[in-house]
């Protein structure tokens, strides 16, 4: 998992995971905002667990995560990498430095990770940048990472807990809204009788 700066290229997280699972990004994400604190937009692929391709508007459990704590989601066009290409220049001088030949286990592999990122930051000059380096520009982000509060929806009449199954569910009433909002209080709205067509996530 990697996570750059936009500005400044500084490569904040390149962490060597065993898997692409969800639970594995939350926690790099995680350390990586409580140590430099919180973007106002994160740029990714449409890849899990960036992106959920059968969910509603596409979103994961991860950039629901992100939503909720105020950080903008932009995607780059699907094929299209070059909408990225920062990011993407950088892969490849990882791949080529790091992983070639790659280390003999997750620890050692991490090694090499960690010596790319000294030098990436602090060595290596870059041209996009007139030839400083990445730690010359970057700064913290001053939006400190805070836990999520419980959410609460005072202007809608009705806050319901997302089931695990993705429904929310009103008497008789079964509404499929997605998985990846397990968990979360959505709120809903009448406006006529027995029809609740309004719901919302985002904090109120």
């Amino acid at each position: 998992m990697t996570i750059t700066d936009f500005a400044s290229r500084y490569l904040i997280t390149c962490e060597a995971l065993s898997s692409t699972k969800e639970a594995f990004a939350f926690n790099g994400f995680e350390r990586a905002f409580r140590d430099f604190g919180m973007p106002r937009a994160i740029r990714t692929d449409n890849r899990v667990p960036f992106s959920s391709p059968m969910s509603l508007f596409n979103l994961s459990k991860l950039s629901v995560w992100w939503l909720r704590l105020g950080i903008a989601i932009e995607r780059i066009k699907p094929g299209n990498p070059q909408q990225n290409g920062r990011h993407e220049r950088m892969h490849l001088s990882l791949k080529q430095e790091a992983t070639k030949p790659a280390g003999d286990n997750m620890q050692q592999q991490q090694g090499k990770f960690d010596d790319f990122i000294e030098i990436y930051n602090n060595e290596r000059p870059h041209q996009g940048i007139d030839m400083k380096v990445p730690a010359d520009l970057y700064a913290r982000s001053p939006r400190e990472y805070r836990s999520l509060q419980e959410l609460n929806h005072p202007f809608h009449d009705k806050t319901i807990t997302v089931r695990a199954s993705g429904r929310i569910c009103m008497g008789k009433m079964k509404i499929h809204l997605s998985t990846v909002f397990a968990g979360q209080n959505v709120g809903v709205k009448q406006v006529e009788e027995n029809i609740w067509p309004n719901s919302q996530l985002a904090d109120s």
